[in-house]
């Protein structure tokens, strides 16, 4: 059984999934320790692993992850990965995406893809159907656009917006008003790069993940692979792939 790890900025997806891509059981945690690993160790038959973080991971989860797997890899630039890397600063980019561009090739392969991340920042990436990431974009996220909205004006107020809520076109009162702006403003913007990269090439299959991945889902009337652990399938397929290549 192979342990995946995605640490990202507010919280911890933990994947335990098959060489083959099965997913036994999958956790989120807000803080994550040694401890933590060391209880699934104890709980799971677990023998291989990967972590990827977008901050700093503490040395005490390196330590005993690489004590406790017959294999470990440590997600950086340098980890060997199935599909070709054009990002011309390998080193900025996160390791989240290039996971998510992974693991959306696995599910769909020799298809151009569009990938949108709707995290605490979404993100937008393009992998050919040659398999090759090709870059992508960074955008604010929801909660960092209501965010900024309160505190970069005196009056408007902090908004918060339940998943299943109903997003008028136009908002009647200021709390709709930023409501819609916001999340129709997201909705838009992904139906901006759907419609963009379909008019420029016959086939585009379009992946969503991440935490904030319903409010686009709710509002964007379009055709799209809606995949919750993208970034951990992904991380699953790297470290199978880098598996073979020791063996080999």
């Amino acid at each position: 059984m192979n342990l995946c790890i995605d640490q990202g900025n507010s919280r911890t997806k933990v994947g335990l999934m098959t060489d083959d891509g099965r997913m036994i059981n999958n956790f989120v945690y807000k803080s994550f320790s040694s401890a933590d690993v060391e209880r699934l160790f104890d709980l799971y038959e677990i023998t291989d692993s990967i972590i990827s973080s977008v901050i700093n991971i503490e040395p005490a989860v390196v330590n005993t992850l690489t004590r406790r797997s017959q294999h470990f890899v440590l997600f950086d630039h340098q980890t060997p990965v199935p599909i070709r890397n054009g990002y011309s600063t390998p080193e900025t980019l996160g390791q989240d995406r290039l996971a998510a561009a992974v693991g959306a090739q696995s599910l769909c392969p020799n298809e151009n893809l569009l990938i949108i991340d709707a995290g605490s920042a979404i993100t937008y990436d393009f992998v050919s159907a040659e398999g090759e990431y090709l870059g992508g974009n960074i955008a604010p996220g929801l909660k960092m656009r209501f965010t900024m909205l309160q505190r970069m004006t005196k009056k408007l107020p902090l908004v918060e917006v339940e998943e299943k809520e109903l997003i008028p076109l136009f908002g009647k009162n200021t709390r709709d008003a930023i409501a819609a702006g916001v999340i129709r403003g997201v909705a838009y913007e992904a139906k901006g790069y759907m419609r963009t990269l379909r008019e420029r090439m016959p086939h585009v299959q379009t992946f969503l993940t991440g935490g904030n991945a319903p409010f686009i889902l709710n509002n964007v009337r379009m055709e799209m692979h809606y995949e919750k652990h993208l970034v951990l399938i992904g991380l699953n397929k790297i470290l199978s792939y880098n598996k073979l290549k020791n063996e080999n």
